[in-house]
C-alpha cells in the first residue's frame, strides 16, 4: 500500500465499534448499493438515520464472514492483492467512505481492489447491486480495477475447488452518476438532521470568504505585532 492510500485510512473494522462509528458519519459501498435513481435517496436516508428495516445478519451472512480469510487469502496467493480491513476516505471528499477486501498496488503504480462475496445462486453476471460497489470503491480509492470474487455453495459447502473471479475496470460514468446520487442522499441527510435547507453554492462562497478575509486580517495583526517587537 502506498503512503498516500495509508493517510487516507480513517477506521479498522477489526476495532468494530470505531469502524461502524466512522462509517456513520460517511457514505460507504453498502449506502450507494441502493441508489438506482433520485427515488432511493429517501429510502437511502432513512436507512443511514435507522428508521428503515434493520438486518442484523443471518446464516448466509456469517457463512461469508466465515469463507472471508480463506477466500482473501486464494485471492493474495493468485493475484497478489493482499487482505484489507481499512476503511477509507476519498482523497477530495471525505464522506466518501469504502471498505474492500483487497488492496493492492502494481508495478505502475496503479491501485487495484478485490471484492469477495459468497453466493447460493448461480449468477449468471455480476448483479448491479454489488457492481455500484465496486464503482464506489474505485471512486473512493482512486482505483483502476477491481477483482470480483464470488464462491457458489450449497448448504454452506462450496461446490467448486476454487472460487470464481473476474476482473471490473473502473467505469467513470458510472462513478459519476453514483458520485451525483451520494451528493443529493448527503444533502438529504442535511436537511432531515438539521431542519434547514442546504446553504446553496452563493452562501457558501460569502461564507468562506469571510473566514478567508478573517485569516488575512489575523495574520496582518500577527505582522505588525513581530514588527512593532522588532
Amino acid at each position: 500500500m502506498t503512503p498516500e492510500l495509508a493517510a487516507r485510512i480513517v477506521a479498522d473494522s477489526r476495532d468494530r465499534v470505531a469502524w461502524m462509528r466512522a462509517r456513520s458519519r460517511g457514505i460507504t459501498a453498502t449506502d450507494v448499493a441502493g441508489l438506482t435513481s433520485e427515488k432511493s435517496i429517501a429510502r437511502a436516508a432513512d436507512s443511514k438515520l435507522g428508521g428503515g428495516p434493520r438486518f442484523g445478519g443471518n446464516a448466509y451472512t456469517d457463512h461469508g464472514r466465515r469463507r472471508e480469510p480463506e477466500i482473501a487469502a486464494w485471492v493474495a496467493a493468485t493475484h497478489g492483492i493482499l487482505p484489507s480491513s481499512a476503511l477509507f476516505r476519498a482523497e477530495v471528499e471525505h464522506r466518501h467512505l469504502a471498505t474492500p477486501d483487497g488492496v493492492g498496488v502494481d508495478a505502475d503504480g496503479r491501485v487495484k481492489l478485490a471484492e469477495i462475496k459468497t453466493t447460493n445462486k448461480a449468477w449468471r453476471g455480476i448483479p448491479r447491486t454489488y457492481l455500484r460497489q465496486v464503482w464506489w470503491q474505485q471512486h473512493v480509492l482512486g482505483a483502476e480495477r477491481t477483482l470480483f470474487v464470488w464462491e457458489e455453495h450449497v448448504d454452506f459447502a462450496p461446490i467448486h475447488d476454487e472460487p470464481r473471479c473476474v476482473w471490473i475496470d473502473r467505469d467513470d460514468r458510472e462513478i459519476a452518476k453514483l458520485v451525483g446520487l451520494a451528493t443529493n442522499l448527503i444533502d438529504e441527510l442535511y436537511r432531515r438532521t438539521t431542519g434547514q435547507q442546504v446553504p446553496s453554492a452563493a452562501v457558501e462562497a460569502a461564507v468562506e470568504a469571510a473566514a478567508s478575509r478573517r485569516q488575512q486580517l489575523r495574520e496582518r495583526d500577527a505582522f505588525r505585532a513581530l514588527a512593532l517587537a522588532d
